[in-house]
Formats: structure tokens, sequence, C-alpha cells
């Protein structure tokens, strides 16, 4: 299997007189849910389906709760997330209120066996 790329000619912002390069955009081949995921794990152990699926969706609201508690959430090798956020600047600590943070999202940070899935992927044009 390899992962479809289409290419988009594109301007450096940067250098907007510059000539515009082709860059590559990965294309999604699909959506993967959380019963689908719950199938095949069920099939690689034990455990039936349907517990599978309850424990997916525990995981998921406990991993809510610890992030939106500042946490970060550890899956061993497979990655962490965490909450992060950008905030335009003020001239002092005083001066510094929760207003002033624009963007709230999740950070995941890929564990040794997703960085070795990158490290060996192939590519093909969609």
């Amino acid at each position: 299997m390899s992962v479809k790329i289409n290419l988009s000619e594109k301007r450096n912002p940067l250098l907007p007189e510059a000539p515009k390069k082709w860059y590559a955009n990965a294309r999604s081949s699909g959506d993967t849910t959380l019963r689908m995921l719950s199938k095949e794990i069920a099939a690689r152990s034990t455990v039936s389906p349907a517990d599978t699926y309850a424990t997916l969706v525990a995981l998921t609201e406990v991993s809510i709760e610890h992030l939106a508690e500042g946490k970060i959430v550890r899956f061993g090798e497979f990655g962490a997330f965490q909450v992060s956020v950008g905030s335009t600047g003020a001239e002092t600590k005083e001066k510094f209120n929760y207003s002033m943070i624009k963007t709230k999202k999740i950070t995941f940070r890929p564990g040794i066996d997703i960085k070795g899935m990158l490290n060996n992927l192939k590519f093909e044009k969609a």
C-alpha cells in the first residue's frame, strides 16, 4: 500500500515575486471508524468487538478528561497527545489576560512505532 498524493502549485508568501513551485499534498483514501477499529482489534485478540468498542469509547472519554486537566496522554509506543495554545503577546506579564489566547489545539507527538511507519511510507501520484 502507498499514500496517494496530489500536486498543487503555490507561491512562496515570503517571496511573492518568486516563481510558483509544485508541492505534494497527501490525499485521504477514506475513513476508519471506531467501530471498524474495534472489529479489527477484536479479530487479533480474545476480546469481543462489543467489549473492544466499549473500551475504546471509554478510552476516548478518559483521555478527554485528562487533556482538559492539562495532562499529556501517552499511548505507549504509539505517541502522546497534549493541549497547546497560541496567543497574542502582552507587553508585560501583568497585562496578559486569557482573552489573548487565540488558538487551542491538540498536539500529537508520534512514538517510535508511528515514526517507523512514516520512515517506510511509499507514495504514488493520485
